[in-house]
């Protein structure tokens, strides 16, 4: 099947269409709009993830091996096999992995299966991660570019989303961990105004709060000194090769490692523009007023990073689960209707327990990607993926995932 979208046509296989460009953009510098194409487009593979090192969540969510380059803003888009004549209400996916990991192409993230159960258009994005992404270090970076790229792909999608038989009105965006505190940026960002109305936060660190300037330039200077740079020669980071600037970073994550913390050195940074110093309290106060928002977090979130115990709950108090609750109160009081859930399944006997992602699979609905997940010991119950995904299509829909929304008289999240 053949697409046309504002930059060119894209052929995809069946219905999916894979490694689309949505933005193009230099090393440290703003995206902009992915330049036109003359020839039908080719859109049978996802395009090369962001450049980034081993993901410290391969303990539970196991391995992904994809191509990857700094040429990396791309998105993929899949579409219900059979679309009636209404356009069909849209599902955009930000994953996680810390701001330092992780690919919309993955095949974790497939969008297949939910497309096709959910009647919707699925789209998952790139963005960029790690120094590439978060380094704030003017003049050469002005930080929260990963931001800026997920931004325009949402503005890619309210462009173009119609041709794929997608509703631009009618959007919703998800995301997990780091995307979905991409997310709780967002809900506060003029930017993001008129992109979206309905939002899905998943295990959102909202107790990582974003970095002050000061604090991410102290960091910045501190990736200069691994890497052997004087600050005067900072404009080198522009030429280095990719793999040095990977080592330096993961060298810094381990410099700056402190227990308990979850933060990495590269991530938001309180700009005052696009991301707020305290995304909990300015909630629901910039471009998506109003948005209706699903969110919730695994029982035994931080059992992804620390050994099941009382740091891993400590952890999943403090980032996880108070400042959720904290969210929720604030939405009430500005009008933006929120429902909460808690994903307490876990295998038996999983050192892991109900850890961090261990939601996705049952989003995603396809256990094939997942077989060698160590977090579900084998297991993914298919009552439970219909369960899940009952919800979320619900909520997608009609903005009721099957529950009671949350009000302040409630002490804890239920689902």
């Amino acid at each position: 099947m053949i697409i046309e979208t504002a930059s060119g046509r894209l052929r995809g296989t069946g219905t999916a269409f894979l490694g689309i460009p949505y933005a193009s953009a230099a090393r440290f510098e703003p995206p902009r709009p992915a330049p036109p194409w003359q020839d039908t487009r080719e859109a049978a593979a996802p395009g090369p993830a962001a450049p980034q090192p081993a993901s410290r969540l391969e303990r539970v969510m196991g391995p992904q091996q994809l191509e990857q380059a700094e040429d990396c803003l791309s998105l993929n888009v899949w579409r219900p096999t059979v679309a009636g004549a209404a356009p069909l209400p849209v599902l955009v996916f930000l994953h996680g992995g810390g701001f330092s990991s992780g690919s919309g192409g993955f095949d974790w993230y497939s969008g297949a299966t939910l497309a096709q159960r959910g009647d919707m258009v699925v789209v998952t994005v790139n963005y960029r991660l790690g120094a590439l992404g978060y380094l704030h270090l003017p003049p050469v970076s002005a930080g929260n570019l990963g931001l800026l790229d997920q931004v325009a792909a949402l503005r890619w999608v309210r462009e173009n989303i119609a041709a794929f038989g997608g509703d631009p009105g009618a959007v919703t965006v998800a995301g997990q961990s780091a995307g979905a505190l991409s997310i709780l940026a967002l809900l506060s960002a003029p930017a993001s105004s008129g992109l979206f109305n309905r939002a899905i936060l998943q295990s959102t660190p909202a107790g990582m709060p974003p970095q002050d300037p000061d604090r991410a330039s102290e960091l910045g200077r501190a990736y200069l000194k691994v890497l052997g740079l004087a600050p005067a020669r900072a404009e080198r980071l522009r030429e280095l090769p990719v793999a040095d600037l990977l080592k330096a970073q993961v060298e810094l994550a381990h410099l700056t490692a402190r227990p308990g913390d979850v933060a990495p050195p590269f991530q938001l940074v309180a700009d005052g523009e696009l991301v707020a110093a305290d995304l909990v309290r300015a909630a629901g106060t910039g471009g998506a007023d109003r948005a209706e928002i699903l969110m919730g977090a695994t029982r035994d979130e931080a059992a992804a990073f620390y050994d099941v115990g009382e740091m891993s709950e400590r952890v999943t108090e403090s980032v996880f689960v108070a400042p959720m609750l904290q969210l929720a109160g604030v939405l009430a009081e500005r009008g933006n209707p929120a429902w909460l859930y808690s994903f307490d399944w876990h295998p038996a006997g999983s050192p892991y327990g109900a850890c961090h992602c261990i939601e996705l699979p049952f989003v995603f609905g396809d256990p094939a990607p997942w077989r060698q997940a160590p977090m579900l010991g084998g297991e993914m119950p298919a009552a439970l993926v219909a369960e899940v995904q009952r919800a979320w299509i619900g909520f997608l829909h009609r903005g009721d995932p099957g529950w009671e929304r949350w009000t302040a008289s409630a002490h804890r999240f239920t689902a």
